[in-house]
């Protein structure tokens, strides 16, 4: 929040709409991403939580009041993908925030076609 209101506040305008993310880099394995997304409808970070938890191959990994999130040296090695930092984005109407780390030589296409045959043979 801190880069939030000091870029709103340098440069004089309430009408700014901002949102930000810090990363500490480099990391050794494990693709990171800060996604935004912005919904049709409003919905709450629980809302969230318990859309994303509901889906096969996520793992949601989020406790902020205890500063658990999903960190690439915690989550190598490991074929899910987790999902924290979950946060309404206050810069668009309707927005969430998320960080999203997978592990990019475990979760890729190659495990991804292996999970895609194994539900096929499954519903055959």
């Amino acid at each position: 929040m801190k880069m939030v209101n000091e870029t709103i506040k340098i440069l004089g305008d309430d009408s700014i709409r901002v949102t930000a993310t810090t990363v500490r880099v480099p990391v050794f394995r494990c693709h990171s991403e800060s996604v935004n997304v912005e919904t049709e409808k409003k919905l709450t970070v629980n809302d969230v939580r318990a859309l994303l938890a509901a889906f096969p191959g996520i793992v949601v990994f989020d406790a902020p009041e205890k500063n658990i999130y999903p960190l690439p040296v915690d989550m190598a090695g490991k074929d899910d993908v987790y999902i924290g930092r979950i946060r309404e984005d206050e810069s668009i109407e309707n927005g969430i925030n998320m960080w999203i780390v997978a592990d990019n030589l475990r979760k890729g296409a190659a495990l991804n076609a292996v999970q895609i045959a194994e539900k096929l043979i499954e519903t055959a």
